[in-house]
């Protein structure tokens, strides 16, 4: 009399998160690697580009001219606040309040675009 015994497993890792068979279009399109997948791929890495130049673009020119400003009117440099040079003012006091500001923008904005490319695909977040 011998007992069949169960069927070995091998356990390779932590399971998975099942794939909900509701799945929507956009996403199975996506993960299959389609063409219409690498449309939707395509269009959120193009407006994050955009994005990250603006934002970019905005720091060169607000931080990046700060020299040449200084450079067109040396009075603006020689001038003090509070006995300290108003350049030492402006690029140790007001730049980093600034630069916080942008990245946080930048991040919220990031975060909506990521949003409206769920919307677009039709995944609901979880």
């Amino acid at each position: 009399m011998s007992e069949e015994r169960p069927a070995r497993v091998r356990v390779t890792g932590p399971p998975r998160r099942p794939v909900s068979i509701g799945r929507t279009t956009g996403t199975r399109e996506i993960d299959a690697g389609t063409e219409v997948g690498e449309v939707y791929m395509r269009s959120l890495l193009r407006e994050q580009r955009r994005l990250a130049i603006r934002v970019l673009a905005l720091l060169t020119v607000s931080v990046g001219g700060l020299p040449l400003l200084f450079r067109a009117w040396p009075s603006l440099a020689a001038e003090r606040l509070l006995g300290v040079p108003v350049a030492w003012v402006v690029l140790g006091v007001l730049v980093y309040p600034w630069l916080v500001f942008l990245g946080w923008r930048f991040l919220r904005q990031v975060e909506q675009n990521e949003s409206d490319f769920e919307a677009l695909v039709g995944e609901e977040r979880q």
